[in-house]
């Protein structure tokens, strides 16, 4: 740690500084993060690039007073860096240690949470708003990047936001990509911006030489009126945003701060709502985040000098995925794909290659996503959205409305069901069977292994009709857990091994872990017979409630949260059809689920195969 970086522990430090000094700071805040992230893995482009901005937002505004709103959040390192956690990066997105996103029970500094994208301006919106009502006085900030800013969400706040007198700054961090390259109208728009440096210069003199043009007669003024805003919308910057009712000003370099600190001081002396736009690099000081932002925007343990990731080979779900889905498409030209911003977490990258035309990445934008979907469905294609399983909660009302009631033959390939990890509570991916499973007219799938997986691709692209999910956990899974192969019919379920003594029903991932306890509980004399569900919905009626009545004793297991899923479905299917046996629901609880790895959260929750077995045991005593 350089002589700066042990010298900050709070936003004050930062304030002693000068100029040349807090370039030294930047120089050893990357540093710093590149050998953390290194060994923890987290995102890292994003906040190499926002170093300067960040130590010029806490130079000019007073943390914890102030309140600063970062938008997605896992930008928000350097933020942690200079405000007394910088001692706890060790454990950064580990079991217990510091999150990779603002947490309000983390810090002071930290004044909202967040974790999914575009939500900045509406939540700065309404702490200003809140402020004034209270008639406190202080700045609030977003911080959102281009990326985000395709949100409609952010739009809807924009809109809201430019029309309200509330002293508000709205910071665009640009640097043309969110997780892949920025796609989409707006992103030319910002684009233009940034490369026209004839724009930054002629905007005060144009405004100043505008404003003194007299204005002659009525109808002289209207026709005046009408030159100037010709002559805006022909020379100046961030019209867009003028136009919402913000002070726009930009745009800056965002690795400049001594620029930084004297724009952000002006516009915290402006009343009213201000769009700052902020131009930075993402990756900067670290040449391969630089050369490839989008892998090393969320990255495992890599080797500093090298880049190389340290991790054990092989393919995850997402591999299989992406490859399956080519193959489909090969041979059915009617097979199309859509993303929103993450055609490389999807597994997407290789039919992007080989079919651009039937390629669509929408930007972070999963609302517009599912209907775009809908369109194309009903007009013959075979659309699937690849998303991850907390992103596409954001779509619910579309899946419903525009997807469902029509019965469409949309794909939804949920990516990142269940836990995932280090991302913590944002991004647990264990809603979606509860959030669609009363959705009518879906079917909901999930493989055990890769080859149920391909199976299911294939079912879902070929026989099937309507809406259908098929869901899968983050990373590797088994190409095959049993000798084995029924071909995947509409509800059916396969028996993984027999058994007299008690029904285990398991669900996707969760099969692995019923095998594993039912092996354990042979060695203590019970027989379980493990039942490979495939289907949530519809569920295999003929096959549970046998298995129910033959041993008298089931359980269910699943990846999801037991309101309203899988098992919930089951013990319903029990009650409708009168079978009185003794049950029990394995899941996670009503809680928030933090962040650890897979087998830290899944031992903490009891669903690892011996704690599982245990409680298996338990209950037959």
């Amino acid at each position: 740690m350089g002589d700066f970086l042990s010298a900050v522990n709070s936003p004050d430090d930062i304030k002693k500084l000068n100029n040349q000094q807090m370039e030294g700071l930047a120089s050893e805040i990357r540093a710093f993060l590149i050998e953390k992230v290194s060994k923890t893995g987290g995102h890292l482009a994003s906040n190499l690039g926002v170093v300067e901005l960040t130590l010029a937002l806490h130079r000019v505004f007073d943390t914890p007073y102030d309140k600063i709103i970062w938008d997605v959040g896992h930008q928000s390192y350097v933020h942690k860096v200079v405000t007394d956690r910088k001692d706890k990066f060790d454990f950064l997105r580990k079991f217990e240690g510091i999150s990779g996103f603002p947490k309000v029970n983390e810090s002071p500094h930290d004044c909202f949470n967040t974790g999914h994208s575009s939500t900045s301006i509406s939540a700065a919106l309404g702490i200003a708003k809140a402020r004034d009502i209270k008639k406190e006085n202080y700045s609030v900030i977003a911080v959102i990047g281009d990326g985000a800013l395709t949100g409609g969400m952010a739009f809807e706040a924009l809109n809201d936001a430019g029309r309200s007198p509330n002293n508000l700054i709205v910071l665009l961090n640009d640097n043309e990509m969110s997780i892949a390259k920025n796609v989409g109208g707006l992103s030319r728009y910002l684009s233009r911006i940034r490369t026209e440096p004839f724009y930054f210069k002629v905007k005060e003199d144009i405004d100043i030489i505008l404003n003194k043009i007299p204005a002659i007669g009525k109808s002289a003024a209207k026709a005046l009126n009408r030159a100037k805003g010709t002559i805006k919308y022909v020379l100046m910057p961030g019209i867009i945003f003028e136009e919402l009712g913000f002070k726009y000003l930009g745009p800056i370099d965002g690795h400049n701060i001594a620029e930084l600190t004297k724009v952000l001081s002006s516009a915290k002396m402006i009343k009213g709502p201000v769009f700052i736009h902020i131009c930075t690099q993402k990756g900067k000081g670290y040449t391969y985040a630089e050369e490839r932002p989008h892998q090393y925007h969320g990255i495992a343990p890599f080797e500093i000098e090298t880049g190389e990731v340290i991790a054990i080979g092989g393919q995850g779900y997402s591999d299989v995925f992406g490859s399956q889905l080519v193959q489909i498409a090969e041979h059915d030209e009617k097979v199309v794909a859509i993303t929103a911003a993450m055609p490389h977490g999807t597994g997407l990258d290789a039919f992007s290659d080989k079919f651009h035309e039937r390629f669509f990445d929408v930007g972070i934008a999963e609302q517009h996503a599912v209907t775009f979907a809908a369109g194309l469905a009903r007009n013959g294609l075979k659309p699937v959205f690849a998303v991850y399983s907390s992103f596409l909660q954001r779509a619910y009302d579309q899946i419903l409305h525009d997807v469902a009631i029509q019965n469409l033959h949309v794909v939804f390939a949920i990516d990142r069901a269940g836990v995932v990890g280090e991302d913590g509570e944002t991004h647990q991916g264990l809603y979606d069977v509860s959030f669609l499973s009363h959705i009518p007219n879906m079917t909901i799938m999930a493989p055990a292994d890769y080859c149920e997986m391909k199976q299911m691709l294939d079912y879902a692209f070929g026989e099937h009709c309507g809406p259908i999910s098929i869901r899968y956990p983050r990373g590797k899974g088994q190409e095959k857990l049993v000798d084995t192969f029924t071909p995947v019919k509409l509800g059916r379920a396969v028996i993984a091994s027999e058994g007299s003594d008690i029904t285990i029903v398991a669900f996707g991932s969760m099969v692995e872990t019923a095998i594993k306890a039912s092996g354990i509980l042979q060695k203590m004399g019970v027989e379980a017979e493990v039942i490979n569900a495939r289907f949530a919905k519809p569920l295999d009626e003929k096959v549970i409630i046998s298995s129910a009545v033959k041993t008298k004793r089931l359980v269910t297991i699943e990846d999801n949260t037991v309101i309203g899923g899988f098992g919930s479905g089951v013990l319903e299917m029990l009650n409708e059809n009168g079978v009185t046996v003794k049950t029990k629901v394995f899941g996670f609880p009503d809680k928030l689920i933090t962040q650890g790895t897979r087998n830290d959260i899944m031992k903490m929750y009891r669903l690892d195969a011996e704690s599982f077995a245990a409680d298996i045991m338990k209950m037959l005593k």
